[in-house]
């Protein structure tokens, strides 16, 4: 049987290499990527030092130091470790799946790991992920195997060595690495209660205490910090239900939910659990030893509770369950295998099993095919954002990193002539203190880019924006992924009043009382700061969004900035009846206008649709006030 299936097994282990290796280097590194590139380029003890600051353990940046030594540090060799690490899982899957049920089972068991959008996403990532999965399958394949041969009554010292330097390995690798302890102590001891009172059993258990204790000792001079990092950091929030937490974490670990969620979901994690339930039914009896068939399952508990049930659930700590998706493809085989054994002589019952498994591999790849290709699906692009700056930034030009953690993947991409800032200082920051180091980079620099990402963490109240918004004019902002790249022009400050008085009502209850320009006259190159001033008459029950525009003397778009009242931090929502609301724009006039008139308009529209702007009161063409008209100068 083994031998019919070999050249299945190969197919199983090309389809993991080519779907880790189509693509790996299409997105740019992100955030957490940089990170561990710049500690793996650290000597060893500073390296262990910045870990010491970090939520997880040196295990895996050490071993990525060794790996750069040989590969260097382009995209693909940094992420080629982890594609590495998750091939290398689906061939453990293969092995465990054929030690527990059968050949067959470890076949399939392998392909749906080899197909795993969590399985695969992590793979193509340069963090620990794809080695915590591997190392978690490692040790369950050889705690397997160690029991296996301690029920023949043989020695396997070197197995249960093999076991207690893995366990090590995994926990300086990653914190969530004893969610799989959990789901081996559990099977241990219904192996000790199935074993009952033998001498073997007796014997099983002074040596499962001694490997793990050695495994504990391994770890125990990383101890204190593991437990001051764990104790410290801010437990995660989220406002999802516990059914809603376990049906994503369900998702995850069978068609990739960490990605995207899809249609299959509400099957997926049914059927799932169902599929258990008919392998418990019926392939307990084909197996000579019942405590294996719960390895999965238990695993799947131990693994899914342990994050929902320790506080470390949010929708990004999905990548955690990478060791899970083993045990739910384990699940999977197992249970099919089950049913094909139970029903031999009824052809029409055994598809069903493999028609679950064909439907989740399906949704594997609709799945795929959207982490492959979507564009929402992507990391945050620093690569397009450097490459930008590089062409756009001046010297005399400053650039921010709100979470100046952003610096160390920055920097791998941008070799550029303006001056690089990380603010706030700190975890969180001062905000005064970020304040008055904000105005005194608006003092020293007239445009400043500003790369937003992980505020919640790093700024929560904002205050790099607020004081970018109260000393200088917001002209352009843009979304690469989950960063937003914003620019900046200081000019004259934002005026408390109008210097032009209005009465223009947009829709019902939107009122611009006036505006005003930082100046009449501008050369190419340069920007205007147009300030505006709102009142609502009513409370407001939609969010939009103002346009400031910049026309051509031939009515063609030259400048533009789109943002909600006051650079998108005073919704309309939120205004009071006579409240007056300030909310400045800028407008960048490019390089080689033509001298002329040019035309300021405004518009509103909803947040939502963009192309159903407001009316104002009197009727203008395309619903855009004309607010005024500058000059643009020839240059020099």
């Amino acid at each position: 049987m083994a031998r019919r299936l070999l050249p299945a097994l190969v197919i199983v282990l090309l389809i993991a290499a080519g779907a880790r290796l189509y693509r790996i280097d299409a997105q740019s590194l992100w955030n957490d990527e940089g990170n561990s590139l710049r500690l793996a380029e650290r000597n060893v003890p500073d390296l262990i030092d910045a870990a010491a600051r970090d939520i997880h353990p040196p295990g895996y940046y050490l071993a990525l130091k060794a790996w750069i030594a040989l590969a260097g540090t382009s995209e693909l060799a940094l992420r080629a470790l982890s594609a590495l690490a998750g091939v290398l899982t689906v061939a453990a899957t293969i092995a465990l799946g054929r030690r527990l049920f059968s050949a067959g089972a470890g076949a399939l068991s392998g392909l749906l790991v080899a197909l795993s959008p969590l399985a695969i996403y992590y793979s193509q990532e340069t963090r620990m992920y794809a080695l915590l999965g591997l190392l978690a399958a490692l040790s369950m394949a050889v705690f397997v195997e160690w029991l296996a041969r301690v029920e023949q009554d043989r020695a396997a010292w070197a197995w249960a060595l093999a076991l207690a330097l893995l366990n090590a390995a995994g926990l300086y690798t990653h914190y969530a690495y004893p969610f799989t302890l959990l789901a081996q102590g559990a099977l241990f001891l219904l192996w000790l209660a199935w074993r009952g009172r033998s001498g073997v059993g007796r014997r099983a258990l002074m040596v499962y205490v001694a490997l793990n204790l050695l495994a504990l000792a391994l770890f125990a001079p990383w101890l204190p910090t593991a437990w001051d990092q764990l104790t410290t950091w801010p437990e995660a929030q989220t406002a999802l239900s516990l059914g809603e937490r376990l049906r994503a974490s369900l998702s995850a670990i069978t068609v990739g939910g960490a990605v995207r969620e899809t249609a299959w979901n509400a099957l997926i994690a049914p059927g799932l659990l169902a599929l258990g339930v008919l392998f418990g039914e019926h392939h307990r009896r084909a197996l000579p030893r019942g405590w294996r068939a719960l390895l999965p399952p238990l695993w799947v508990v131990a693994t899914v509770g342990g994050l929902l049930l320790s506080g470390a659930y949010r929708p990004t700590n999905l990548k955690f369950l990478v060791p899970a998706s083993v045990a739910a493809a384990l699940w999977l085989a197992g249970g099919a295998a089950g049913w094909w054994q139970a029903f031999r002589t009824r052809v029409w019952l055994r598809a069903a099993p493999l028609l679950l498994v064909g439907v989740i591999l399906v949704a594997q790849l609709r799945t795929l095919d959207t982490l492959y290709h979507d564009p929402a699906a992507a990391r945050a692009d620093y690569r397009a954002i450097a490459a930008r700056l590089a062409r756009e930034a001046q010297p005399g030009d400053a650039i921010i990193l709100d979470a100046p953690n952003q610096i160390e993947v920055f920097s791998y991409y941008y070799d550029g002539p303006a001056t690089v800032y990380g603010l706030p200082r700190g975890l969180g920051g001062d905000d005064a203190q970020t304040a008055a180091e904000v105005a005194a980079l608006l003092a020293r620099h007239d445009r400043i880019f500003a790369l937003f990402w992980g505020e919640d963490e790093r700024d929560p109240n904002r205050a790099v924006q607020a004081a970018l918004d109260a000393g200088a004019y917001p002209v352009a902002s843009e979304w690469y992924g989950d960063v937003r790249l914003a620019q900046y022009v200081v000019l004259a400050d934002p005026p408390d009043a109008p210097q032009t008085a209005l009465d223009e009502r947009f829709g019902d209850t939107l009122t611009l009382t006036g505006y005003a320009l930082s100046a009449t006259a501008i050369a190419p190159g340069d920007a205007l700061g147009v300030t505006l001033f709102w009142q609502a008459d009513a409370p407001l029950a939609e969010r939009y969004k103002i346009s400031a525009q910049l026309l051509a003397p031939d009515g063609s778009l030259v400048a533009q900035h789109d943002a909600e009242p006051n650079n998108n931090r005073t919704p309309t929502t939120g205004w009071q009846p006579g409240d007056i609301v300030v909310d400045p724009h800028g407008l960048a006039i490019p390089p080689g206008s033509a001298p002329g008139e040019y035309t300021v308009a405004i518009g509103v529209y909803p947040i939502d649709a963009p192309g159903e702007r407001l009316p104002p009161s009197d009727p203008a063409p395309e619903n855009l006030l004309v607010l005024a008209t500058i000059r643009v100068e020839a240059p020099g």
